[in-house]
């Protein structure tokens, strides 16, 4: 069975974009964009380069490595979209979340019914794993599907925005199974679900 996994970018607080949602690659002072943490992304994690970036970081010819289908809800597609993307990933099987489009663009798959049953539809189908790229209304909608996250946690405390979850107040544990730091002051963690 494939698994899914959370991979994001975060400040120190758990923010992963302002309070109303935008492009956090774009936002001043919120994420290190420069540094050694880039380079060691690019080796783990090559396809989480948007396709039109992929020629500026030498990965034309680069095979997914981790994931075969990215998974986000509308406001994160969004954002592609406001940057003229109809398809951000178009290296991937692309499927957008949302109960309020009535057409995405491109190659990319629109899912206006529950999260939670596609996702299992998908983990039960043969290939690579999920990722899903955001956002919080998601991630919460997904949260008990989640086997892996990956956090990408920036040197900044951002004090307020769009955390990670967004949902109620539910702890739950997890297993630190690698972390990697950075000169630039980034932090890659990764962390598995705990069974119960």
């Amino acid at each position: 069975m494939r698994k899914l996994t959370y991979l994001v970018a975060t400040s120190i607080d758990g923010f992963i974009a302002e309070a109303g949602g935008g492009d956090p690659t774009n936002t001043p002072g919120f994420f290190v964009n420069e540094g050694d943490h880039n380079a060691a992304l690019l080796r783990d994690y090559p396809e989480m380069i948007p396709t039109v970036a992929r020629p500026v970081f030498g990965l034309e010819d680069v095979p997914n490595k981790e994931f075969d289908t990215v998974l986000e809800g509308r406001r994160s597609y969004e954002v592609g979209l406001a940057a003229g993307l109809d398809d951000a990933y178009e290296h991937l099987r692309h499927v957008v979340f949302s109960t309020t489009m009535t057409e995405a663009r491109g190659k990319v798959e629109l899912v206006a019914t529950d999260p939670v049953e596609k996702v299992r539809e998908l983990k039960r189908e043969a290939g690579q794993k999920l990722w899903l790229v955001g956002g919080a209304t998601l991630a919460n909608a997904l949260r008990d599907e989640i086997d892996e996250l990956v956090v990408k946690m920036h040197p900044v405390v951002a004090g307020a925005g769009m955390p990670m979850f967004g949902g109620e107040f539910r702890p739950e544990r997890y297993h630190l199974a690698r972390h990697e730091a950075f000169e630039s002051g980034v932090l890659v963690l990764t962390y598995t679900r705990i069974e119960s």
